[in-house]
């Protein structure tokens, strides 16, 4: 294991920041994402998408995407109670998740959206808690960096799933955020490359080309409607998705 992916895996579990390094490419960034979803013994459910919107992308200084794995013990169904360092500037985003009802195996031809799309087996309006291990925090963190930090996930909550879903227009359906009852952002998903279908096409093309594909029964989360809000231990948060229903987390102190 190198050091970054231990140091990485020893901040995500037990707190404390790790030096950003000089030069990180994005093959070995992917490389130490690995190194760290092995050595954790975590069973993964699913990918996360980021920086799919300006917002995200401005704030961590990148013009692309990136995904990272999610893990079991770090999925849970709402109300969720998830305990968070503060050092890791955890924030929230509302977002719209996927589950998956058939394999996209990897394959030479790209798939289409609509191949995408007949994938979804249900969708749910969730919650990405987001954080850095990294010193320094979000800014200007760059694709490598939040690529290696495990695209920057500390948690995901998500909302009943819904598995009847064809007649909702999640590019204009919309997702109200607060904290401590008090409305912080709002959004929609075209935030998102456009609209979440795009999301899980860019998923979906991208491990295809890895030669790892998606499994049916796996989650993907397509990145944020909301931007990014601060939290801390102590805060409540909701995200309201109408018809889809809402998502509340109760944030507690992960070092007490």
């Amino acid at each position: 294991m190198t050091p970054l992916a231990e140091a990485l895996l020893h901040a995500r579990l037990h707190g404390g920041t790790v030096p950003r390094p000089d030069a990180l490419s994005l093959d070995d960034a992917y490389a130490v994402q690995r190194e760290i979803a092995a050595a954790s013994g975590m069973q993964q459910v699913g990918f996360k998408v980021g920086s799919t919107s300006r917002e995200a992308q401005e704030k961590l200084g990148t013009d692309e995407p990136g995904a990272g794995p999610l893990f079991a013990p770090t999925v849970h169904a709402s109300p969720a109670t998830i305990a968070i360092f503060p050092e890791h500037i955890p924030a929230i985003e509302g977002e719209f998740a996927f589950r998956l009802g058939r394999d996209l195996p990897p394959r030479k031809p790209d798939y289409s959206r609509d191949e995408a799309i007949s994938a979804i087996d249900a969708v749910a309006g969730a919650v990405e808690v987001v954080g850095t291990r990294f010193e320094r925090g979000f800014t200007k963190l760059g694709r490598a960096l939040a690529t290696a930090d495990g695209s920057v996930n500390i948690a995901f909550a998500h909302a009943k799933w819904a598995t009847i879903w064809r007649d909702l227009d999640l590019g204009h359906h919309e997702v109200v955020a607060s904290v401590n009852g008090e409305e912080r952002k709002r959004g929609t998903g075209a935030e998102v490359l456009g609209h979440p279908f795009n999301v899980l096409q860019w998923l979906a093309n991208k491990l295809s080309a890895d030669g790892r594909g998606l499994k049916a029964g796996e989650i993907v989360s397509t990145g944020t409607c909301t931007g990014l809000i601060g939290v801390k231990p102590g805060d409540t948060a909701v995200c309201d998705f109408g018809g889809l229903g809402a998502v509340e987390i109760e944030f507690t102190d992960a070092a007490r």
